[in-house]
């Protein structure tokens, strides 16, 4: 199973942050509790730990990025025995038609008929 770690809030107000430094790298092996980064709010640098136990497949969100906003995905962590390969899908392309050319869809709209002229 695969799961994505996400920017925590540290405090009830807390909106954004700094992911100050980061202590893993992709491929490391994690166990809970283990300090995955420092995160820096306007007030404190505090650590950040691992809920769960597995590898770090990607880093999403590179050491010293500000405006980190809370609940961004920051990282893929893979659990068990699964592949590194990312979480989420690759996006498609919202301007093409699937399995549709420009071509064939020319084909298929209808012809505009003429309007007829009384005679």
């Amino acid at each position: 199973m695969a799961t994505t770690i996400l920017m925590p809030a540290l405090s009830p107000t807390m909106e954004e942050g700094k992911l100050a430094k980061r202590l893993v790298k992709e491929g490391d092996e994690v166990r809970s509790g283990d300090i995955l980064a420092e995160i820096e709010t306007d007030k404190a640098t505090m650590e950040f730990e691992a809920v769960d136990e597995g590898r770090i497949g990607k880093i999403l969100v590179p050491e010293g990025s500000e405006g980190v906003k809370v609940n961004q995905p920051i990282a893929e962590m893979v659990i068990g025995g699964e592949s590194t390969a990312p979480l989420r899908p690759p996006q498609p392309d919202v301007n093409a038609a699937p399995g549709r050319s420009e071509e064939s869809l020319q084909e298929k709209r209808p012809a505009r008929a003429e309007p007829a002229q009384p005679s």
